[in-house]
């Protein structure tokens, strides 16, 4: 079976987007390891665990405790009773630090087969995951390897900023991709702005600069930007089946239901764009780590 690393922030990642892969890959009996920026423990965004603090009255106390705005945008019960599973694991709660992992591209984490990259909206943990050199140059390295990619949601973000030193160009220029999407980001960043006012910008990892357009870093614009050509960054299409259930940003995916969800597979990369994708993006991810082992 197969080797996977994930990479992970100190603080504020997905715990859906870590805990459902790591669910389905040692479920089908492959090994996970994760890395952080010093070797400890990880810890996912709080607010996406319990929804507390995304209704109004989310900073009075004994109020925060009544969650509804915060119900529909945390993390669901499939994905809260698969963090709790990963919290226990041995793997999880000592992890390698980055340097260990990649201190020379991706040749430091030997015998990996395979990297997935989770996202976390939160600037506060999610910005130094996402501006590393060394897990660049780890993703430069697998890409150069041509080992199995995954990545969901800012995930995406960190691929499409690993430049390969050989073309001076992002890893992700040529091939076409999904990530979280402007229309999601915003409808999200739309609402808790508003629920979560004395935090209003909880959903943006980035905010734009005066002068620059709306939007201008989001994801989707930054990872399009990075790619060949804006015909690359790919979201559903008009008459897709089910095009409203993937696109309205309350439907989210399952075990047993694909419908809500959009993946995007490039040769052995595989992208998504939020935690309704998950289930399906992780079953993408794990076939092509079974093509690797046929």
């Amino acid at each position: 079976m197969a080797t996977v690393l994930i990479p992970l922030p100190r603080q504020d990642f997905d715990p859906s987007e870590v805990a459902v892969p790591w669910q389905t890959l040692t479920g089908l009996g492959h090994r996970v390891l994760f890395a952080t920026p010093d070797g400890g423990p990880a810890s996912a965004d709080e607010l996406m665990l319990t929804g507390r603090g995304l209704d109004p009255w989310g900073r009075v106390p004994g109020l925060s405790r009544i969650v509804l705005v915060g119900r529909v945008l945390r993390a669901n019960r499939d994905a809260l009773t698969a963090y709790r599973a990963m919290e226990r694991d041995a793997a999880f709660r000592a992890p390698l630090s980055w340097e260990q992992a990649g201190q020379d591209g991706f040749d430091g984490a030997d015998g990996v087969d395979g990297l997935l990259l989770p996202g976390g909206h939160r600037a506060r943990g999610m910005r130094a995951y996402l501006e590393s050199e060394l897990l660049q140059r780890l993703v430069v390295g697998a890409f150069q390897r041509d080992l199995p990619v995954g990545a969901i949601c800012h995930g995406v973000l960190l691929a499409a900023r690993s430049v390969d030193p050989a073309t001076g160009r992002s890893v992700l220029h040529g091939r076409r991709t999904t990530a979280l999407t402007w229309s999601l980001e915003g409808r999200a960043w739309s609402v808790a702005r508003r629920t979560r006012f004395w935090d209003p910008d909880y959903y943006r990892t980035y905010r734009e600069a005066p002068g620059q357009p709306a939007g201008y870093l989001s994801v989707q614009q930054e990872v399009t930007r990075a790619l060949a050509g804006p015909a690359d960054f790919l979201d559903v299409p008009a008459g897709a089946p089910h095009a409203a259930r993937k696109s309205d940003g309350r439907h989210r995916d399952s075990v047993a239901d694909d419908r809500p969800a959009f993946v995007v597979r490039d040769g052995r990369y595989v992208s998504a764009r939020w935690p309704g994708d998950v289930h399906a993006f992780a079953a993408a991810f794990a076939e092509l780590l079974a093509e690797g082992q046929r």
